[in-house]
Parts: C-alpha cells; sequence; structure tokens
C-alpha cells in the first residue's frame, strides 16, 4: 500500500472527531465534484443506502481534513430507486448539467450497464458499486469496479463444495440483472469446476413465494446441495421456503446478500447457509496479523458509530471506489477524467475492505480469489468456514 494512501486515510481518521460536527446539508461550495447514482430507495435499498451512507460520511472527513488537491469536494448523489432507466437519466445530468469528474456508484448491474455508455463516451471515469462480471469484461476504457465479480463468487463456492464432497446441485436464480449474470457463470463454470448441475429454476423480481421452484428441485435426484444466485428479498424468501419444505441438503447464497439485513428477513431459516463475502463482515474475528484486519474493523467502527446500523459489504465497496478514486487524483495531481482514469488503472497495492486491489490495463477490478471468505450463518451471526 503506498504510503501517501495510508497518509490519507490516517489523517481522515484523525479529523473524525472535527468532521462528526459539519453538517452535510450546510457543506461548503466546492470545487471537485463526483457524481453517484445509488438505490438508495425501493426494493434494493439495501445495497444504496448503506453506499450512499458512507459515501457522505467519508467525503465528509476528506473535506475536514482538508479535501483533495486543497480542494474539497462535492458528492452529487441521485436516487435510481434501482430503475435502470432512471440511472440513465441521472447519468446524463452529471454530465450534461453537474459537471462531474468522476462517478462512484451504481448500486446493481443491470443500473451499471444502463449508464456505462453514456460515462465511456463522456470519457469521465466511472467506479461501479455492483458485481456482474459484464461490468469489466470486456475491459472498457472508462469502466472500473470494487466488488468480488458473480463469476469469483461461483468459483469460491464450488472450490467449498468440492472440499465437502459435493458434486452434484440445483440452481435458484433470480431474473435480474445480477442473478442473470451469475446464473450464467456458475452454469459455465460448473463442469472445469467439477459440479453438475441436475436442476436450473429462476424466479421473478416480485416473485413472493418460490416453493414450486424448490419442489422441483427437492424432486430432482441426486441434488446434493442448492445454490440460490440472486439478491435482494428474493433470496430470502428462497431460504424461507427452503427451510418449509424441510430439504435437506446445504444451501449456498451469493455475496449478493452480504448484508445484516438478508439473515433478519430469512430469520431462523438462514442458519447453515454459506456464501463468499469479504472479510468486512467478520471483521473482528480475523487474527492479528492479517492485514486486511485494521482496513476492516477502522471502517466498520466508524460506520456503526455513525449511523448505528450494522455494517454490510455494500457500505464497504462505496468506501473502497472512494479512495481508491481519491488515491488516483493524488497520484495524477490533475483534475482532469483522462488523467485521473489513467490512475485508476494504475492502482497497486490498494488494501480495501474487499480486499487487495491490482488493476491493469487488462483487468479493471484487481481482486482475485484470496480476497474472498466463506462464511456460515450460525445462531444468527457471521462465522468464517474454516
Amino acid at each position: 500500500m503506498t504510503r501517501s494512501f495510508m497518509g490519507l486515510r490516517s489523517v481522515i481518521a484523525g479529523a473524525a472527531l472535527i468532521a462528526a460536527t459539519v453538517s452535510w446539508a450546510v457543506e461548503a461550495a466546492a470545487d471537485i465534484k463526483i457524481g453517484s447514482v445509488l438505490a438508495v430507495t425501493g426494493r434494493a435499498s439495501f445495497l444504496g443506502d448503506p453506499e450512499d451512507k458512507t459515501l457522505r460520511m467519508y467525503v465528509e472527513r476528506i473535506n475536514a481534513a482538508g479535501g483533495l488537491l486543497g480542494q474539497k469536494i462535492e458528492l452529487v448523489v441521485y436516487d435510481s430507486a434501482g430503475d435502470a432507466a432512471k440511472a440513465r437519466t441521472f447519468a446524463t445530468r452529471l454530465i450534461e448539467e453537474d459537471g462531474i469528474i468522476a462517478m462512484v456508484g451504481g448500486s446493481s448491474t443491470g443500473e451499471t450497464m444502463a449508464m456505462i455508455p453514456l460515462f465511456e463516451e463522456a470519457k469521465i471515469p466511472f467506479i461501479s458499486l455492483a458485481g456482474g462480471i459484464v461490468i469489466i469484461e470486456p475491459v472498457k476504457p472508462y469502466t472500473f469496479k470494487t466488488p468480488h465479480t458473480d463469476r469469483m463468487a461461483c468459483q469460491k463456492i464450488y472450490g467449498d463444495m468440492t472440499a465437502r464432497g459435493i458434486s452434484k446441485i440445483g440452481l435458484i436464480s433470480g431474473s435480474g440483472g445480477f442473478g442473470k449474470s451469475m446464473r450464467k457463470q456458475c452454469l459455465s463454470a460448473a463442469k472445469a469446476n467439477g459440479i453438475e448441475v441436475l436442476a436450473d429454476e429462476t424466479y421473478g423480481p416480485k416473485d413472493n413465494d418460490m416453493t414450486p421452484q424448490l419442489t422441483n428441485i427437492r424432486n430432482t435426484a441426486g441434488v446434493q446441495a442448492v445454490l440460490n444466485p440472486g439478491f435482494g428479498q428474493g433470496p430470502a424468501i428462497v431460504t424461507a421456503n427452503f427451510k418449509q419444505l424441510s430439504i435437506d441438503v446445504p444451501l449456498y447464497q451469493s455475496h449478493g446478500v452480504a448484508s445484516r439485513k438478508y439473515i433478519e428477513l430469512a430469520g431462523d431459516a438462514s442458519e447453515g447457509v454459506r456464501l463468499p463475502a469479504s472479510a468486512l463482515l467478520v471483521a473482528e474475528n480475523l487474527p492479528d496479523d492479517d492485514p486486511q484486519k485494521s482496513i476492516v474493523v477502522n471502517y466498520k467502527k466508524a460506520y456503526e458509530a455513525k449511523w448505528n446500523e450494522p455494517v454490510s459489504t455494500f457500505g464497504g465497496h462505496a468506501y473502497d471506489g472512494l479512495f481508491i478514486l481519491a488515491e488516483a487524483i493524488k497520484r495524477a495531481n490533475s483534475l482532469e477524467p483522462g488523467k485521473i482514469r489513467d490512475e485508476i488503472e494504475n492502482t497497486k497495492g490498494f488494501m480495501g475492505t474487499a480486499g487487495l486491489v491490482n488493476m491493469s490495463a487488462s483487468d479493471h477490478l484487481g481482486l482475485d480469489l484470496t480476497a474472498f471468505r466463506m462464511l456460515e450463518i450460525a445462531k444468527g451471526e457471521w462465522t468464517l468456514v474454516k
């Protein structure tokens, strides 16, 4: 990790008490405009709300510590409510009316994909907070992302299944952008990882009962585990229906449900569910010599103290995106979008809540599988799978 980056975060941490007294509503006029389109409300608010709170909190702290290049940041946030069409409209406004120099946002894969063409055409750096691998593959010059991809989630889950002697599974996937993308990646990666998909079911974003699909999977001979690619309320309903049907095989979820909200919605039915996620959810349980521990513990404490609610990996994605951008601006010593883009792509040794990031011209994510932790829900809490 670069000394300048560590210095930036140290200064911000030291300014926390000052920043806590600054009201967002009276933030002084700023010179650096950074945009964000997030699902702050609506069905995907469990993604956008912590992202919004994280960005506001840390922009406030950066400004209290002196800003970037001697100038304050103005964060311009629009609430898409998870609607891709609204996201595209707001992206146009950020570019044409607000005059942003960079974008950190896009809560979901669908919203992100709707906005990418606009930022690419305008040549404005866009750091997405969504999971789909389609965001960065193929590589697009001005588009980056912070969360682990859906393909990585499939690979991590399959590795855990293999270790448990599981080779035959059933899929039940959400039909939204993320669920559709992860389903495709899991099907594609199955054979190479020694997995055979015996049943393949889907559900819609407004469905509130998945027992027919789960019954089909239960009645499929040979299924040893069930995997549910999806996010939002859908996976919680799947989990509750799974228990109601007394399906006696392991249930796996994706990193799309890596927040306390999923456990609250699914209740006791979530017991024993496994999923890949960042170390943030088990921050205090990491060994003291884990190089990621101080980052995730400090972010978790700051977020929970500020907002009086449990931290989620989704807010962590926003933290990573904002500081990757801030460090790129510092290295570029410029507010010119093209120079900032180049420095985002040159990010090396950045330790964030998602893991160690090393980007390149061919990799606009910069994470590998070691950044993922396999978790299991035990007694209503996140635990590390040994």
